[in-house]
């Protein structure tokens, strides 16, 4: 193999994509005459063939190095792995298909300024799909026909679609990196696109935000919790004599009230302190439309609060874009409680939005309480440099809202 050739497309990779550098020189070589170009494997090694390496000009070369790394850091293998066990693929036919998607994930925007595209490159164009997406968004867009019959070929290994090939050297192979340094190369390169993003397309962009902020399903939980807490048993039921019990007919001259479940009343506590970012005023505003979808898109269940050191006016929900969200001073999430818990009709579930530090009420509301928190890496407090907020108490649901 022509390893003098391999490697300056390598250092060429590295002088147009320098925030890459780290991720390429972390790669090891493993020469296969069983690959048809270049493929990776979920620990980091890179098997290429002579062949490709040989009638490759040295610009597309340093351009298939970028793209196989692509997949490393963006994790195609795990999340392949992840769309198939959710969705219940099975078979290299669907493998082929995740990696079709995952190079249209990287392509749309990886080539150009000084970056060459390989010939026979896939990109979203060549499927009629949009550019800008994610290999999942890709995935429910198309299946394998007429317009991927040109890509059967294509196969850039474990590292793209998580499924082990018979060339692959496995977890007890020599030269593959660990998962503690696989997620140390993630950060040192997520680490350099954030802190100087230049002309850094935009996709490896997102992807730094997230290697730096990783998604969690804290949406999922969040939603979880406050329709576990508006389904409870006790949540919305109560007594009405406009249909009397059946019990009633055992009590002559005796009315008896039933028992009838309304719809549950959710009352939202935002904490507007200045302690809470506009960006987590933002998240605030989706988790509250989230929480009317929740009680069945009935928005007249939803009302919204805004506290700081003191109660602000409850607003009932017309739309959440329009909500005001009042405060910036200090924090005192105990008048918020007290003013929810005096309305008419009684919410039946409060949900705080808050970054936690505030005294909390001492005893436990009467009625279901959760609690999104918004995480803080030490307590702030100007005046106290030793200060320690009170953690959430035991009776509410907690939520870490990142």
């Amino acid at each position: 193999m022509d390893e003098e050739k391999l490697f300056a497309a390598r250092l060429h990779a590295v002088r147009h994509r320098p925030y890459l550098a780290t991720a390429l020189f972390a790669l090891h070589t493993v020469e296969s005459r069983r690959v048809p170009t270049m493929a990776v494997d979920r620990h980091w090694r890179c098997y290429v063939s002579p062949a490709f390496v040989a009638r490759t000009p040295l610009a597309e070369l340093a351009g298939v190095w970028v793209h196989e790394v692509s997949h490393l850091l963006r994790d195609h293998h795990g999340r392949g792995d992840r769309f198939a066990d959710k969705h219940g693929l099975t078979g290299p036919g669907e493998r082929l298909r995740m990696n079709i998607a995952a190079d249209c994930e990287i392509n749309d925007d990886v080539f150009g300024d000084g970056l060459v595209r390989p010939e026979g490159a896939v990109h979203p164009a060549l499927l009629r799909l949009p550019e800008g997406q994610l290999m999942e968004d890709y995935l429910r867009q198309f299946r394998l026909g007429p317009h991927t019959n040109g890509f059967a070929w294509l196969d850039c290994g474990s590292g793209a679609d998580g499924l082990e090939r018979d060339w692959d050297l496995g977890t007890d192979g020599a030269h593959g990196l660990s998962e503690q340094e696989r997620d140390a190369v993630r950060f040192r390169v997520a680490q350099g696109i954030t802190g100087h993003p230049g002309n850094v397309p935009k996709g490896w962009q997102r992807w730094a935000q997230e290697a730096f902020h990783p998604p969690q399903p804290w949406r999922d939980l969040l939603g979880a919790a406050v329709r576990t807490a508006i389904s409870g048993p006790g949540v919305g039921e109560d007594y009405t004599y406009g249909r009397p019990a059946r019990r009633s007919v055992s009590l002559p001259g005796v009315v008896l009230p039933s028992l009838r479940r309304r719809p549950p009343r959710v009352c939202v506590i935002v904490d507007t302190s200045g302690s809470v970012s506009d960006a987590e005023l933002g998240s605030a505003i989706v988790e509250i439309a989230a929480i009317a979808r929740a009680v069945g898109g009935r928005r007249d269940l939803v009302s919204v609060l805004s506290c700081d050191a003191a109660a602000h006016i409850t607003q009932p929900l017309c739309r959440a874009e329009g909500i005001p969200l009042v405060g910036g001073g200090g924090t005192d999430l105990r008048t918020g409680f007290a003013k929810a818990l005096r309305a008419s009709p009684r919410p039946d579930v409060v949900v705080a939005l808050t970054d936690g530090q505030t005294p909390w009420p001492d005893a436990r509301p009467l009625c279901r309480t959760v609690v999104g928190l918004f995480p803080r890496q030490r307590p702030s407090n100007e005046n106290n440099p030793h200060y320690v907020p009170d953690t959430p108490p035991a009776w509410a649901r907690v939520v870490t809202v990142n």
